[in-house]
């Protein structure tokens, strides 16, 4: 494309649009592990597909260019994605941690960074006092999810980076709700954003990546070498089906997003429903926050029935959702946070979060919104108690 600037809509679609050796309009797929070097004194662009593959290089400079970063790193996993960020930290540091965190995150924070002497605190990220009075002198860290997940919380990203850059702390934040689409955290100040580019922008439950961007050029050395030296990159057949996924993003954001709408004010008029998180109701908790500092309130929401057993009926009765892990593709996906995203997560600490055996998350994909409405209206009637009939002895 040529200097001028265009819409994100637009770039999507045109952005390294075409190969300038061929003019292919499709980013041509390099499958080769290692390249020919013409100089034993000086390699050329690419030597070992680890270190760098043209492919993958493409995908990394288009997420950098939708994050509005310098340099962009593909991961084979979200969960690649954020490991390998984390290995920026040293034995003794002290990270904070939004209390509702992915249950992965949650799983390599306790249960592996700890085994190396990385310390590690949970806060209410919502309370910007609690993580002022929460930062200690080996604090190098403050780890965000905004809209969080599977209850939609949401932090005030600018108030948080604050208080980080006072006390000379990193910020890393996961994106993945929201994609760059919504929500531009490096523009607030966030040093690394981090994606499970399997959700949302891949979109179709085909492909596994990770994605992490950041703004500065020394943290960017940094988690170049690191993705070298670790090695968990993406392969080139899934960074190209990536960047395929990448083209339809806003169109596909889009109409999940206004879907999700409709959805959840049709589920706050259910009594079988005790409470919708979605941050696109005005009554939801920092609705006013995420209004200032996103570009929409997403396709995710959570509700929450009465028990698990409601949930087992529920879930038994409709049709039109899959019944799954993951989320942001095509397809609308119902979850169970209790025993599927949050399922590492000790029972005490998830129901201290609000992670009930009642709460249930929907990704809302690209089904006709009326049809999934009439699904999910189907499914709660059949959680409506059965009147007592009396028995008269005559």
């Amino acid at each position: 494309m040529s200097e001028k600037t265009y819409s994100q809509q637009t770039s999507l679609i045109h952005s390294h649009s075409y190969d300038s050796h061929t003019g292919a309009v499709s980013t041509p797929l390099y499958h080769a592990t290692t390249f020919h070097q013409s100089d034993f004194d000086e390699f050329g662009s690419y030597d070992y597909s680890r270190s760098g593959n043209p492919t993958r290089e493409v995908l990394e400079d288009t997420i950098a260019e939708l994050e509005g970063g310098v340099k962009g790193f593909a991961f084979s996993s979200g969960m690649a994605a954020i490991s390998t960020s984390f290995l920026m930290l040293s034995q003794g540091d002290h990270v904070l941690i939004s209390e509702e965190v992915y249950g992965g995150t949650y799983r390599l924070i306790t249960e592996v960074l700890n085994r190396f002497g990385i310390k590690y605190s949970f806060v209410d990220m919502r309370d910007l006092h609690e993580v002022a009075r929460s930062i200690r002198s080996n604090t190098k860290l403050i780890y965000i999810e905004t809209p969080s997940n599977p209850l939609l919380n949401i932090t005030d990203i600018e108030g948080i980076v604050k208080l980080a850059k006072a006390n000379d702390c990193l910020t890393f934040l996961d994106n993945t709700f929201m994609t760059p689409l919504l929500q531009k955290p490096l523009s607030l100040g966030v040093d690394v954003v981090l994606h499970s580019a399997t959700k949302f922008l891949a979109g179709h439950s085909d492909v596994l990546a990770g994605l992490a961007v950041t703004g500065n050029e020394k943290i960017a050395q940094r988690l170049s070498f690191l993705q070298n030296s670790f090695g968990a990159v993406l392969g080139p057949q899934d960074s190209w089906l990536l960047l395929r996924g990448l083209k339809t993003l806003h169109v596909r954001l889009k109409q999940s997003s206004e879907s999700a709408y409709k959805i959840a004010r049709f589920l706050e008029t259910r009594d079988e429903v005790e409470e919708v998180y979605y941050p696109g109701l005005s009554y939801h908790k920092g609705h006013e926050i995420h209004v200032r500092q996103a570009n929409g309130p997403g396709a995710v929401l959570s509700f929450r029935l009465k028990s698990e057993e409601d949930v087992r009926k529920l879930t038994k009765q409709v049709d039109i959702p899959v019944f799954a892990v993951s989320l942001g593709a095509i397809e609308s996906i119902l979850s169970y946070p209790a025993k599927m995203s949050h399922a590492s997560m000790p029972k005490k600490e998830r129901e201290r979060r609000g992670i009930t055996d009642g709460l249930l998350r929907l990704s809302v994909g690209l089904e006709n919104a009326d049809e999934l409405i009439h699904d999910l209206d189907q499914g709660l009637n059949s959680l409506k108690e059965e009147p007592i009939k009396k028995v008269i002895n005559l």
